[in-house]
């Protein structure tokens, strides 16, 4: 599952072509992905300009001109491809064994200057629904959701005041998107490494005996920016399906500290520690026993 990062890549790599552009066609080549297609689909999108593409969470929104808003899911295997003037781009790409067959193509957008922009989607896991633009606070998909991690929201104070009374561990407290919208596996990780806290820490302990933030929370809030500007800046991780948004791999699995290096040496100079890896709610973490307290 693509992570913020990799969303945010394929956000700021539709953005230019999409935003201030007319939908003149749609071709659902389907009824459905992982949901039937909006109804009316078509009719609802021709004709409309595309005001804005923004993210929420893992979620890609495009502000149409009369007042609906469709939100986009890549799920696992969701790709665009940009066909214009000739030449073909894939903001944020995904490679699988099957290849980019066309037969996954599954819906078509046509802009009124010729362009296309094209939804692949193997397995079927992503999909796409319309809303008002002013029911969309309250939508089921996006009422519950935390705070987003890049926002000025996410302060310490924030976070003390969630995990206050919470007896879960910092892993299961961070992926929670009740809390922090977006966050995944991957950059919770590398977060809790970056601030030297054990994901086994209780969520409580970023919380003061006056019930204000620790300096543990203000360092954790420091490190989920940080991971997640530099990941972005780099097109995000690649691991066994992510492109980033000029079609050439994201390159932040690179510079992973902990993520999938179980066993290997901590890259701390002077630690010595051995990565290890655990289980928390059914995912993998990987941590530094000495590095993370």
């Amino acid at each position: 599952m693509p992570e913020l990062p990799e969303v945010e890549t394929v956000r700021r790599g539709l953005q230019p072509v999409l935003v201030g552009s007319r939908v003149a066609g749609l071709d659902a080549r389907r009824p459905d992905l992982r949901f039937p297609f909006p109804e009316r689909f078509a009719e609802r999108m021709v004709g409309q300009d595309i005001v804005s593409l923004e993210r929420r969470a893992k979620y890609l929104i495009a502000s149409l001109s009369g007042g609906e808003d469709l939100v986009m899911h890549l799920g696992m295997t969701g790709r665009f491809s940009i066909i214009q003037h000739g030449t073909v781009d894939r903001p944020g790409e995904y490679i699988h064994e099957t290849g980019p067959d066309p037969a996954h193509d599954h819906l078509v957008l046509h802009l009124s200057d010729g362009t296309q922009v094209i939804y692949n989607d193997p397995r079927r896991f992503g999909f796409m629904v319309m809303m008002p633009h002013s029911a969309q606070p309250e939508h089921a998909l996006f009422r519950k959701l935390g705070v987003e991690p890049l926002g000025t929201e996410l302060t310490a104070a924030y976070l003390a005041q969630r995990a206050t009374g919470k007896k879960v561990n910092l892993k299961a407290f961070l992926m929670d998107q009740h809390v922090v919208a977006g966050l995944g596996n991957i950059y919770v990780s590398e977060a809790l490494f970056q601030a030297g806290l054990s994901p086994d820490r209780a969520a409580s302990s970023l919380v003061n005996r006056r019930g204000g933030p620790t300096e543990k929370a203000g360092k954790l809030v420091d490190a989920i920016k940080d991971v997640l500007e530099r990941a972005i800046a780099a097109g995000g991780s690649t691991l066994k399906d992510y492109r980033a948004a000029d079609g050439k791999k994201g390159a932040f699995q690179e510079r992973f500290s902990v993520y999938d290096r179980a066993d290997a040496r901590c890259v701390v100079k002077g630690c010595g520690g051995t990565i290890r890896r655990a289980v928390h709610a059914g995912r993998a973490t990987f941590y530094c026993p000495r590095c993370q307290r």
